[in-house]
């Protein structure tokens, strides 16, 4: 009996929707979820294999949670770009924070492609990577002697401005370059920070 509920799970958790493709080509982390139950459930069924099932469930688990923490990093680096675009009042390195912001944004699809199901997650974990963001943002500003043009504090995203198109309006025109020149120093180049 206890066999025949195995099975039965372990083809559920390896097809999902179109018995055509495989739940692993489909979304990883939710077959790393489908996977680690399933073989949580074999060791409860005491199938007589030489496996150290909890073990191999928890590494499998571990993948899935490696996707979901690539995706929180990448939503944070896209936030602290953000940041220093609506908070830094100079117009240098801009274009190199947008390319981050771009970069990032395809790279969070290539995830979401992947694992499906993160997509759910997203709006939790930009709550969650909010002040670690502001921290950063406001650490790389400050590192620079600028001082923020708005509340970093009161700034919130959505999922629309943090994954679409969306950009901050730039500030006036004032060159790092020019601002940052000190004696005896040579002047950062934009792509520096």
């Amino acid at each position: 009996m206890a066999r025949h509920r195995f099975d039965a799970v372990r083809r559920k958790a390896c097809y999902i929707g179109s018995m055509s493709k495989p739940l692993y080509e489909q979304d990883f982390v939710r077959w790393t979820e489908e996977q680690a139950r399933a073989i949580r459930d074999a060791a409860a069924a005491r199938t007589n294999l030489p496996i150290d099932w909890e073990n191999v469930a928890e590494e499998i688990e571990s993948l899935g949670r490696s996707q979901r923490t690539e995706l929180s990093n990448r939503l944070r680096n896209i936030i602290v770009h953000l940041m220093k675009l609506e908070a830094s009042p100079v117009t240098d390195p801009r274009r190199g924070w947008q390319e981050t912001v771009v970069v990032q944004r395809g790279d969070i699809k290539g995830v979401l492609d992947n694992s499906p199901s993160l997509r759910r997650e997203i709006p939790g974990l930009i709550a969650l990577v909010l002040p670690r963001a502001r921290l950063e943002a406001s650490g790389i500003l400050a590192l620079w002697g600028e001082q923020p043009r708005i509340d970093l504090d009161s700034v919130q995203y959505t999922e629309a401005q943090v994954l679409g198109d969306w950009s901050p309006d730039a500030p006036g025109p004032v060159s790092r370059a020019k601002e940052r020149r000190r004696p005896g120093k040579r002047p950062v180049g934009p792509r520096s920070r």
